[in-house]
């Protein structure tokens, strides 16, 4: 038995960023989110046992992305309902994460099929507790207005530019920029409708708000308490930008114009840098920077604000959508795609134990301390996941919530946030000029395997890594290696000819007969080191180091092998154990390499008929022969010459 593990949960949740109800799923929802989710879950399921894990996402159906999409289908001759719309795309969201072999154990929808009844249910759940607790109040705000058309306008029907300083947004939509940063809707710059094409109006509307700004200090308190954790430390520094004081940046050349109102504006603190080509204005109060952003504007004064938490809409006037509860003369208001989709994982927790009749135990996994619950999410979604979500979740404890929190609440995420992934060193979207590739596109050049280890080996938690394959990099020269094939030769090179190795060994020698030995000590204690490496690296997260330590790990035992068969020509006694270790160590790999390449890998314990629980961590250390039904006359199966444990892509072998 292995001593001085991390600790491990006993239970765990784990979600995936929901993907839109409008769109298929590109490379980068696969393989840059939903794979790393996967890999977490397996290895969980191996660690602690399948029963004790599960993996949940779903497509989010509802808000203004799935109307326009709708509204142009409509206009290209889709006669379908916006039901049928997005139940088509969730099937292929399903088909796409199957032929990844993304092992979610339920993919939902928020707006389709029998998830729907449950999400309803939470959706209510979560507005009665906010509202009854003095969480949520009535705004009434601008909203854009489509005077050509006669409507009110939603998230994605008005494009325009991000206020806030520094953003590098492509889009800014009515409320927030596709980089996530929120902002009132007449901060927007240069607005656009994408129904009329021109220029729309704002009028007021009345809406729920939940009150973030009321919860400032404890969420200060919550990311204090985050940031000694795994939590990566561009996620902290990025939140931490949020809680900061409303803030004003204004040019320094509008100085003087500044100077003939400045008497009139509420209280500041003044910042100014001389390397800076802005001054700032910092005020204790929301209500404060937006009284100085209306005398800013009238005097003609440019300004793009800082970041900070903002009142959070719950509800919109769309009628795609979840129904809100009536309340203070508010009806026909729907709740506004976020907050919805932020609770959907939960309403997905008791759809899939409602199958086994068992959706009175979700809180055992929510909210229990025994549970961690790990959220896998780009970065462009952290303000959500992070301070909105966990504002939300305390709160629903009552009127003087802890992050000291008590079994039965709901309690605070383990989140896993990952750095954009670059195509041919671009960020792409669907909805952007750059284009990523789709599933599909990239199964006609490598397996599934293939995509799986290079994906894995990036280092999306540091840096926006760039995937460079090289069928579709135009730039690509004839000698130039493909970094994805590259990193799966971990596999189907290395790891493919050292078992081959052994099987033909023990076939021609021991008439295919695995000769028992002890394992030498020294391959055990590397073997614990390694073992011990992967999983403080897995519950770090560190995911591309774990990959890391893999690639050592299985080039070692090759080594080991080539370094040492010489001895054994003559020596049946010498290569009978030199089979022990190097078998013993395969094992290891095997069980180490579960999560990664799954379905190769039960194949090949299939080939050495091994019983199911080879990939039990709690046993993981033991040799091969624990797993077999007689270790005295132990016969795997036999295999012909060429034999693949892991197979290249076909088209791989076109040049060859």
């Amino acid at each position: 038995m292995l001593e001085n593990r991390p600790h491990c949960p006993k239970r765990a949740v784990l979600t995936g960023g929901m993907p839109y109800g409008n769109k298929d799923l590109h490379y980068g929802h696969v393989l840059g989110m939903f794979l790393y989710a996967d890999f977490m879950a397996r290895f969980l399921r191996d660690r602690i046992g399948k029963d004790n894990v599960i993996f949940v996402s779903g497509t989010d159906c509802y808000g203004s992305p799935a109307l326009e999409t709708y509204r142009k289908k409509c206009e290209e001759g889709y006669t379908g309902t916006i039901s049928d719309m997005v139940e088509e795309f969730h099937e292929r969201h399903v088909n796409d994460l199957n032929k990844f072999e993304i092992s979610l154990n339920y993919f939902g929808a928020s707006g389709v099929g029998d998830a729907v009844p449950f999400h309803n249910e939470t959706s209510a759940e979560f507005f009665e507790k906010l509202y009854k607790y003095g969480y949520l109040k009535k705004m009434s705000t601008l909203q854009f207005y489509d005077e050509d058309k006669k409507t009110f306008l939603n998230g994605r029907q008005v494009l325009g530019k991000c206020p806030y300083e520094g953003c590098q947004s492509e889009k800014g939509y009515a409320d927030e920029c596709d980089l996530g940063h929120q902002y009132m809707p007449q901060e927007l710059i240069d607005p656009i409708s994408t129904l009329s094409g021109k220029k729309p109006v704002l009028k007021e509307i009345t809406n729920w708000y939940f009150d973030m700004p009321r919860c400032l200090p404890l969420l200060t308190e919550w990311l204090d308490k985050m940031e000694k954790t795994e939590l990566r430390p561009f996620v902290v520094k990025e939140i931490r930008e949020f809680l900061k004081k409303p803030e004003i940046y204004i040019k320094k050349d509008q100085m003087d114009k500044f100077e003939d109102i400045r008497y009139l504006l509420p209280t500041f603190e003044m910042r100014e840098e001389k390397s800076k080509a802005s001054f700032v204005l910092v005020f204790d109060k929301l209500e404060d920077r937006e009284y100085a952003c209306e005398m800013l504007s009238n005097a003609g004064i440019r300004y793009r604000n800082g970041k900070t938490i903002t009142p959070f809409r719950l509800s919109g006037n769309i009628e795609w959508g979840v129904k809100v509860p009536e309340k203070e003369g508010l009806k026909d208001l729907t709740f506004y795609c976020w907050p919805e989709s932020l609770w959907a994982p939960i309403s997905f927790t008791k759809t899939y134990l409602s199958k086994t009749g068992k959706q009175d135990t979700w809180k055992d996994w929510w909210c229990d301390k025994d549970s961690y619950i790990y959220q896998i999410l780009g970065e462009d979604n952290m303000y959500f996941y992070g301070p909105v979500q966990h504002a939300m979740w305390l709160c629903t404890q009552g009127t003087h919530p802890s992050l000291d929190i008590p079994k039965g609440e709901l309690q605070m995420s383990h989140l896993i946030v990952n750095k954009h992934s670059l195509f041919l060193g671009n960020k792409a979207s669907s909805s952007g000029s750059v284009k990523p590739p789709k599933p599909d596109d990239l199964l006609k050049f490598y397996t599934v395997e293939q995509l799986r280890m290079h994906f894995l080996g990036l280092s999306v938690g540091n840096t926006s890594s760039s995937f460079m394959p090289k069928p579709f990099d135009p730039d690509a020269k004839p000698e130039d290696v493909d970094p994805v094939t590259k990193d799966g030769n971990l596999l189907t090179n290395v790891y493919n000819r050292v078992l081959r190795t052994l099987f033909y060994t023990w076939q021609a020698k021991f008439d295919g007969v695995v000769p028992v030995r002890e394992v030498s000590e020294d391959i055990q204690k590397q073997a614990t080191m390694t073992i011990l490496k992967y999983e403080k690296l897995m519950f770090d997260n560190k995911f591309h180091m774990v990959m890391y330590e893999l690639d050592n790990y299985i080039r070692g035992i090759n080594k080991y092998w080539v370094a040492n068969i010489k001895d054994c020509e003559n020596d049946d006694e010498k290569l009978a154990c030199l089979i022990a270790d190097t078998l013993y160590m395969c094992k290891i790999a095997m069980v180490l390499l579960h999560p990664v390449s799954p379905s190769n890998i039960e194949k090949l314990k299939e080939d050495l008929v091994l019983s199911d629980d080879v990939f039990d961590w709690n046993r993981i250390d033991e040799p091969v022969y624990n797993f077999v039904q007689d270790k005295n006359c132990y016969r795997p199966k036999f295999i012909e010459p060429r034999y693949d444990f892991f197979a290249k892509h076909e088209s791989q072998f076109e040049n060859v």
